[in-house]
């Protein structure tokens, strides 16, 4: 596969590869979350509950920020041929991808202040409000002039679209015996 970026990928595409990304996290956070309870030793106390939430937090981010600078892409962008960039194109420097991490909560992080805020505990609510403030922060592409989501915009990062493989030939050139 070019390495060569063409264009900033649609809104749809870069929705479907959170999709997946949410498939694979799961992977990550269910392997996590079993490490915690062997050394937690299954603790209910409220304190190991909030530990468990900050070291899930952390997972997820050490799984997005070692991806980015990495390689400049997670599995999933991999499989959509999406890259992330920094603004001079080059590799994302690891101050730059924990800044994207963090700002990539504003996806969820109010949906779920609101909840918090008016008591809403329901699966129904929160998914619904999960999902208005992702629709809303999809929405943020659409004023950016690149087509850009806001956390990239703040962060100095772009997604780009990367060009599909060059198909080899199916025939191998056969050389005459000598």
């Amino acid at each position: 596969m070019s390495d060569t970026p063409s264009s900033t990928p649609t809104i749809k595409r870069r929705l479907i590869v959170m999709v997946y990304e949410t498939f694979l996290l799961l992977a990550v956070e269910m392997l996590a979350v079993a490490l915690y309870l062997l050394v937690t030793r299954n603790s209910h106390a409220p304190l190991a509950q909030h530990g468990l939430k900050v070291f899930l937090f952390l997972v997820t981010g050490a799984y997005f920020v070692w991806s980015w600078t990495d390689s400049g892409h997670t599995l999933a962008m991999k499989t959509w041929r999406l890259r992330l960039t920094g603004d001079g194109q080059g590799r994302v420097p690891l101050r730059t991808a924990v800044l994207r991490y963090l700002l990539a909560w504003g996806w969820f992080l109010p949906a779920l202040i609101v909840c918090a805020a008016f008591g809403l505990k329901g699966k129904a609510e929160v998914s619904a409000a999960i999902a208005i403030g992702v629709a809303g922060w999809a929405l943020t592409a659409f004023l950016d002039k690149d087509r850009q989501f806001l956390h990239d915009r703040l962060a100095g990062t772009r997604l780009l679209q990367l060009p599909k493989a060059a198909k080899a030939s199916k025939t191998a050139a056969v050389s005459p015996a000598a």
